[in-house]
């Protein structure tokens, strides 16, 4: 098992190194330049900028300034932001939280309303509720995000006033861009887990099961449910990553100040250090998301040895 964690560590760590790289090299490449940014609604001379741009070594080679920027990552340097030259950790610090809070609140809801509802739809096959089931996860996987929330918005905050329209701190702030944020993974965890059931349902060894009299719920909560959480577990980690990295709509839409905004932010500004910090928070969180996933494999299936 020692020897399984050191592989997916070393592994994870070649993963890290060429995702910022990639990265780095993209945002060196958009079209644009970072110090006409900084100068917002007061035009700079052009030997201020060129002072500027020598300061920040963007008129050095590309290959050099690559090379550089990695060193320093390397060191665990994340730099300062070229905008507010306020280091990268401190601002990353008030953005990991929000987002960190509104993925986990997102997976869970669609952990639990599509594993429920997905199950429901298996054990019901061909009634209404199967019908009702596949209609809301056609639902979930079809509809924009953006719109979801803004549905939200109109239902609970304008017509209803149960919740805020925006902000964060506290619970019900968090409730409408977690929904959000995990409907579309619901629908396609309860289609997921729908089809493994029921692929699950027509093996031999629950026949087997049924045959020596045990009952129908503890056929599905030992045998069925067991074995069909497998591909379902690889979805449900995947999609976590993919809240990480896709809760800017949600942020946007609900006004958080997240990883997601401060991300996009980075990019517009093309600013540098901001971008290949969260990338790289991104990157780890996604890293160790997929580790864990290798992990509980082994405790869910007997089968699956570390190698």
């Amino acid at each position: 098992m020692s020897a399984f964690l050191l592989s997916r560590l070393l592994h994870g760590v070649f993963v890290l190194v060429g995702v910022v790289f990639a990265v780095s090299l993209m945002i060196h490449l958009i079209p644009g330049d970072p110090v006409k940014a900084l100068e917002g609604d007061s035009p700079m001379p052009k030997e201020q900028m060129d002072i500027i741009r020598h300061q920040m070594g963007f008129d050095r080679p590309l290959v050099v300034q690559l090379a550089d920027e990695m060193a320093r990552l390397l060191r665990g340097d994340l730099g300062r932001s070229f905008r507010s030259n306020v280091p990268v950790v401190r601002e990353l610090q008030g953005a990991i939280p929000s987002t960190l809070s509104l993925a986990v609140a997102a997976m869970i809801i669609a952990a639990t309303a599509g594993g429920v509802a997905g199950a429901v739809a298996a054990v019901q096959r061909g009634r209404w509720l199967d019908s009702m089931v596949t209609a809301f996860a056609v639902i979930g996987v079809s509809m924009p995000t953006f719109w979801i929330g803004i549905l939200l918005i109109f239902l609970l905050s304008v017509q209803l006033r149960w919740l805020p329209t925006s902000g964060e701190g506290g619970l019900r702030t968090l409730i409408m861009p977690a929904i959000t944020l995990g409907w579309y993974p619901a629908g396609a965890l309860a289609r997921l887990v729908r089809s493994e059931i029921l692929e699950v349902l027509q093996q031999e060894y629950v026949g087997v099961a049924r045959a020596k009299g045990l009952r129908e719920r503890t056929v599905l909560r030992r045998h069925v449910l067991r074995n069909a959480l497998i591909p379902t577990l690889t979805l449900a980690m995947m999609q976590f990553g993919i809240l990480l990295s896709g809760a800017v709509v949600a942020e946007t839409v609900f006004g958080r100040n997240g990883l997601g905004r401060f991300l996009v932010e980075g990019i517009l500004h093309k600013d540098f250090p901001v971008v290949q910090g969260a990338v790289l928070v991104i990157a780890v969180v996604y890293t160790l998301t997929n580790l864990a996933t290798d992990l509980l494999y082994a405790c869910i299936d007997p089968r699956v040895r570390f190698q």
